[in-house]
C-alpha cells in the first residue's frame, strides 16, 4: 500500500510540474511603469491609460532590463540611460488577436510592436504603450514581456524574446529608409517564407530579400539587406508553424492598410491633376 501511495504521489508531482503555472484567461491586466518616472509623470501615464492607480497590478521596468535585450543592437541615443515608456496589457479571448495603441512613442510604430510580439509568442492581448513625453519606446517591449509573464505565471521562450527585440530594431532601421508600413510588410513576407529560407544559401536569400523589396518599389542598400538576412536566420531558430499562421492574419490587416493608403494617394494625385488643369485653363484664359 505504501508503495502504491508513493507512486501516486510521484505521479501527482510530475503532472503538477508539467502543467502551466497559471492558465491564460481573458481580462487579466497589468501596468508596467518605466522606473525613472517621477510620481507626477506616473499619474500622467495612468491618466493616458484611462486607469486609476491601484486598480491594476503595477510592475516596473528598468533601463538595465531593457539593455538585456537591446544593448549592442541599437544606438545609445535611442536606448538612452533611463526607462521612460510604460505599458498596459489586458488579455483577450483566444483568437481575438493583438491590438496596439501608442502615444508619445517616436521610434516604434504600432505595427512594429504587433509584429515583434507575435514573434515573442504574445498573441491575444490589448496593449497600450505611452510616455509622459516623446521617447523611442524601446523600454516598452521589455515591459510587455514582463507584464505577459506576470499574467501567465510562466516565462516566454528566451530565444523568441531576443529575436523579437532584434526584429523590432531591424524593422525600425528599415523604416528609417522606407515607408513604415512597407518595412513591417517586408519583414512579414520574410516570416512567411521561413520554411523556404531554411534551405537557402545566403546568396539565394539575398536575392529573395531584394525581390520582395522590389515588389514594394524599393532598392535596399547592401547593409540593410544583410541585416534582414541575419534576422531571417534568427527567426528560423524558432518554432515557425504557429508564428506563420499568426503572421498571415497580421499581414492581411497590413494589406488592407496598404491598399487604403494607395487609394488615398491615387485619389490625391487625381485631385492634384484636376487642380493643375483648372489653373492651366485660367492662365491660358487670362493670357
Amino acid at each position: 500500500m505504501k508503495r502504491i501511495l508513493s507512486l501516486l504521489l510521484a505521479l501527482a508531482v510530475l503532472l503538477s510540474a508539467a502543467a502551466p503555472a497559471l492558465a491564460l484567461t481573458e481580462g487579466q491586466e497589468r501596468v508596467v511603469i518605466g522606473a525613472d518616472l517621477t510620481q507626477e509623470q506616473v499619474e500622467t501615464v495612468y491618466s493616458q491609460f484611462g486607469l486609476t492607480r491601484g486598480a491594476v497590478t503595477e510592475l516596473y521596468v528598468t533601463n538595465a532590463e531593457e539593455r538585456d535585450y537591446l544593448e549592442g543592437l541599437v544606438d545609445e541615443s535611442i536606448i538612452g540611460h533611463n526607462s521612460i515608456s510604460c505599458v498596459y496589457i489586458r488579455t483577450l479571448a483566444p483568437g481575438t488577436g493583438l491590438t496596439v495603441w501608442t502615444n508619445n512613442i517616436t521610434w516604434c510604430t504600432q505595427d512594429m510592436y504587433k509584429s515583434a510580439l507575435l514573434t515573442a509568442g504574445i498573441y491575444d492581448a490589448e496593449v497600450k504603450v505611452t510616455a509622459p513625453f516623446g521617447v523611442s519606446g524601446t523600454a516598452a517591449l521589455t515591459g510587455i514581456y514582463k507584464a505577459y509573464e506576470s499574467i501567465t505565471g510562466a516565462p516566454l521562450q528566451q530565444q523568441a524574446k531576443q529575436t523579437a527585440a532584434d526584429e523590432l530594431v531591424v524593422t525600425a532601421e528599415l523604416a528609417d529608409q522606407i515607408d513604415d508600413i512597407d518595412a513591417v510588410a517586408i519583414v512579414a513576407d520574410l516570416k512567411l517564407l521561413l520554411d523556404e529560407t531554411q534551405t537557402m544559401s545566403d546568396d539565394s536569400l539575398r536575392s529573395q530579400v531584394n525581390d520582395i523589396a522590389s515588389q514594394y518599389g524599393y532598392t535596399l542598400d547592401p547593409g540593410m539587406v544583410d541585416e534582414l538576412i541575419g534576422l531571417c536566420r534568427r527567426l528560423e531558430g524558432l518554432s515557425t508553424d504557429d508564428l506563420q499562421s499568426k503572421v498571415e492574419q497580421f499581414k492581411a490587416t497590413l494589406s488592407t492598410v496598404t491598399q487604403y493608403a494607395q487609394q488615398v494617394q491615387s485619389f490625391g494625385q487625381k485631385v492634384a491633376g484636376v487642380v493643375e488643369s483648372v489653373v492651366a485653363f485660367f492662365q491660358s484664359l487670362f493670357s
